[in-house]
């Protein structure tokens, strides 16, 4: 007979994870946002628990902190001239 997987150490090895990359961050608050849509956990299952962090995890994997005005400002600039931007990329893809 198969053995079913254990989520469990998967978890935990996650949350340890989470904590080496966001020391300031408490478990609960890494808890409370990863699985914030789901409302009542009561019925939460092991494996939709780990699906949750995993994809909370790579959420905080592309957050990148924008520390000065210069760069917000900067971004915002970009965004305003996005057609411009992907002009230029698909004239360098044609080269």
């Amino acid at each position: 007979m198969k053995k079913s997987p254990t989520y469990y150490p998967k978890i935990l090895a996650l949350l340890k994870e989470l904590h080496k990359q966001h020391p300031t961050f408490n478990i609960g608050r890494h808890i409370s946002t990863a699985l914030d849509e789901y409302g009542d956990l009561w019925n939460v299952s092991d494996k939709e628990f780990l699906h949750a962090l995993e994809k909370y995890k790579v959420e905080q994997d592309m957050d990148v902190p924008h520390e000065t005005e210069e760069d917000i400002n900067k971004i915002i600039s970009e965004g305003l001239h996005l057609g411009k931007l992907f002009a230029e990329s698909e004239d360098e893809d044609e080269d």
